[in-house]
């Protein structure tokens, strides 16, 4: 059995776990918070940072989203996530590399550190200069997507792929946070709608982190 260490709106772990169930992989749920510092977890990955996905039976320990996701893409044959001839591969690692680097650095870490660090670890209030700085930045994102919907089916092509799943585990987590702003985006909503009915998001869309809540429509497929 894989244990996947993580924390409820690390989207890192998001993204693992939306491949996983895509994929029909058994895994259960191991609550780390990393800025803990447990040691247990130090020895498992010296960086402190989720996810972590172990299999003690069979003696592996695999760290780091994008090495998860592509470690199962080379031995997982079903659903496929990084599909198509070598220039939609290409499009799909863009696509994966923009939303886990720069939206993640300019939207999700930004809201994680003043909306979640700042109120569970140092118990000091969001910068809101900073918060209206990243719900700018996001919708400059969400109107990227809305031109890709405009052109493909799905962010990469024709097909769903890891390039989805990373967008949506970085959207959702900044939706929960609030730093989204859906109004003007109706592709977006749309393309991400479709993620909220499926079975391998559903069960994101129910958990909850200590003292902070979504907003209302967080949890709401049709919405």
């Amino acid at each position: 059995m894989w244990h996947l260490y993580q924390f409820p709106i690390c989207p890192f772990s998001r993204k693992v776990r939306l491949l996983l169930s895509e994929k029909g992989i058994g895994y259960e749920l191991v609550r780390e918070n990393p800025w803990e510092h447990r040691e247990e977890f130090q020895m498992l990955n010296p960086a402190l940072r989720t996810p972590v996905l172990t299999n003690p039976e069979r003696g592996i320990v695999l760290i780091d989203s994008r090495a998860i996701c592509e470690y199962f893409e080379e031995t997982v044959d079903k659903s496929p996530m990084i599909n198509g001839p070598a220039t939609n591969r290409a499009e799909i690692r863009r696509l994966v590399a923009l939303f886990d680097e720069n939206f993640f650095a300019s939207v999700t870490s930004p809201l994680l550190e003043e909306r979640m660090k700042k109120r569970l670890i140092y118990r000091q209030p969001p910068d809101g200069k900073i918060l209206r700085e990243t719900i700018r930045l996001a919708n400059d994102y969400l109107d990227y997507v809305d031109f890709l919907i405009d052109h493909r089916p799905w962010l990469a092509g024709s097909t769903m792929s890891l390039a989805d799943l990373a967008a949506a585990a970085q959207i959702s987590v900044a939706d929960y946070l609030g730093g989204i702003d859906w109004s003007q985006h109706e592709q977006a909503r749309g393309w991400y709608s479709v993620f909220k009915s499926r079975p391998s998001f559903r069960p994101l869309l129910t958990e909850r982190m200590d003292v902070i809540q979504p907003p209302t429509h967080y949890g709401d497929v049709n919405a």
